[in-house]
């Protein structure tokens, strides 16, 4: 991590690593401080606690999900917008089979204590199907869209869970795969009918 960069930088990188690597209860600013390279006493100057640096790495995770999506939206058809959605990489799956969705597995551990920090986190979640959704009634599929939303988001952070339960990145090749013929035959309904294969597919 670059010496140069702003502290307050350095503090949420290395809290945004530790936590995915080692979970949030299971991180301390000791930690934190250590990974960014910034002296422990330094960190009470930018976060005042934990919880306050946690806010900062969900705020974090929102933005970089913000830029994920506008760059997706690059793309004027919605079924591609999808499809890319479902491109996952091999650095990422790497990732995923040792520690888990960055997102889904803070999500989870958060949500069993509850509180703001749990709410902040699931907001992520909640925009993931929030676009996907759009992408959806973009499509035509008014009715369905939540449902199919609900059910893309679901299976991808059922492939983020079971590559990490068994370590395997090819799990998440695979349901990927059976994602993309399932969107591919969904938005078929475009061109023969979209109630009819809505309702095939559902």
């Amino acid at each position: 991590m670059p010496r140069k960069t702003d502290k307050r930088i350095r503090l949420i990188e290395a809290a945004k690593v530790l936590i995915h690597q080692k979970g949030f209860n299971q991180t301390t600013l000791a930690d934190i401080a250590q990974e960014a390279d910034v002296p422990l006493g330094n960190v009470y100057y930018y976060f005042k606690t934990k919880e306050a640096i946690g806010e900062a790495v969900i705020e974090k995770r929102a933005a970089e999900y913000a830029e994920f999506f506008a760059k997706l939206d690059e793309n004027s058809d919605p079924k591609s917008r999808l499809l890319s959605l479902l491109q996952f990489s091999v650095e990422d799956l790497e990732l995923t089979a040792r520690y888990g969705c960055p997102v889904g597995g803070l999500c989870q551990e958060l949500g069993k204590q509850g509180g703001s920090l749990a709410d902040q986190a699931a907001k992520l979640l909640h925009d993931l199907l929030v676009w996907s959704e759009s992408q959806f009634r973009t499509l035509g599929f008014n009715e369905k869209a939540a449902d199919f939303a609900l059910n893309l988001v679901s299976n991808i952070q059922g492939i983020y869970l079971l590559t990490h339960t068994f370590k395997d990145p090819k799990l998440a090749t695979r349901q990927a795969k059976l994602l993309q013929e399932w969107l591919e035959k969904l938005t078929a309904g475009v061109q023969r009918g979209t109630k009819q294969v809505a309702a095939e597919v559902a």
